[in-house]
């Protein structure tokens, strides 16, 4: 692709807004975790790890991939490597979260824990690596599918945070 002066500057926008609002959803997960922290019963270690951490490290993903994206790049070849180890670290990661909800624990995630926690943030990350390869050779479509990526982790991140706050509002009224 033609990097001059680069192919990413019809999206800037689109990174600008995806991006800000990562950053401000991790910034508010701190806020809702310190505030969850002081509760009578506070979650555990084991909660917090499956289930708000995950939204937070997809968050930053966002936000790291729009800053990325956002660059003055003038080879794309560069931002497509990036993409691709930010592919296979985010797939990495999964293994982690993976793990980390097949240990046994009071809460026994469901059909819908497994889809939203599991399934699609692995969608998420093999698109991402599947466009960082249509990137590194010229592919326009890789673009809209970074993109797509892009989107579908926030979305996932939003869901599972708000996912989250209730499992541990419930949990925490439930107990008091």
């Amino acid at each position: 692709m033609d990097a001059s002066p680069s192919v990413f500057a019809n999206w800037e926008t689109f990174y600008v807004i995806v991006g800000s609002s990562a950053g401000a959803l991790t910034g508010l997960m701190f806020v809702v975790i310190t505030l969850v922290a002081d509760a009578k019963a506070p979650p555990t270690l084991q909660q917090i790890n499956g289930f708000a951490t995950p939204a937070v490290v997809h968050f930053s993903g966002v936000l790291l991939l729009s800053a990325v994206l956002s660059a003055p790049w003038r080879d794309t070849g560069v931002v497509g490597s990036a993409l691709g180890v930010g592919a296979l670290a985010g797939l990495a990661y999964m293994l982690i979260v993976l793990r980390r909800l097949r240990q046994p624990a009071p809460y026994k995630p469901g059909l819908e824990d497994w889809s939203w926690h599991v399934v699609l943030p692995v969608v998420a990350y093999v698109v991402l690596l599947v466009a960082h390869m249509g990137l590194r050779h010229d592919q326009p479509w890789a673009l809209y599918t970074i993109a797509a990526a892009a989107l579908l982790l926030l979305f996932i991140g939003i869901h599972n945070a708000w996912d989250a706050v209730i499992y541990i509002a419930v949990t925490r009224r439930t107990e008091s």
